[in-house]
């Protein structure tokens, strides 16, 4: 029971990120970025890394530079690549580490983009669509599986109907 108790408090650096995200999504940037530099002094190169992962994947949409949003998205996928299933299952809103695949190589092939490096965009574009499976039925997923068709239709991939290679369509829209 106090095994249980334990997985289930809440994790104050991911208390503490949260709050900068939603300092960043008020519109405050350059405070964020400030703080998050703080959160990722404190956490280190070497740090936890579920809190690399999530601090350097927030970072990364604070940016200004195209080049330094790639930058911190590579941080996050290194960190993601450390993960385990039973750290992220310490977490409250736990997934498996397989999940974060799509939208990391999504955020990745978007870096690339801005940065018209359409090879390498493409090529985590390809990572996310094969990683897709492992999104769940939900919100998230189907944000993440249409990002990434609206992502294929830019860079010309696939043929944008329900046949093409992966069976990847872009939403339907509803009545």
């Amino acid at each position: 029971m106090a095994e249980r108790q334990e997985q289930a408090a809440p994790d104050a650096v991911m208390t503490r990120i949260g709050q900068v995200v939603m300092l960043h999504h008020a519109g405050d940037r350059e405070e964020a970025r400030h703080r998050f530099l703080d959160l990722w002094a404190e956490i280190g190169e070497d740090g936890d890394p579920l809190h690399r992962c999530t601090l350097a994947h927030y970072m990364a949409d604070a940016q200004d530079d195209p080049s330094d949003e790639l930058a911190w998205d590579l941080r996050a996928l290194t960190a993601a690549e450390e993960l385990t299933d039973d750290r992220l299952a310490e977490h409250e809103s736990a997934l498996a580490v397989r999940a974060l695949y799509p939208s990391l190589h999504l955020n990745l092939a978007a870096d690339y983009v801005k940065l018209d490096r359409s090879d390498a965009a493409r090529s985590h574009l390809r990572r996310a669509r094969g990683a897709a499976d492992a999104l769940a039925d939900d919100s998230y997923g189907d944000g993440v599986r249409a990002a990434i068709s609206r992502l294929e239709l830019r860079l010309g991939e696939g043929d944008g109907g329900p046949s093409g290679e992966g069976g990847w369509a872009p939403p339907r829209q509803r009545p």
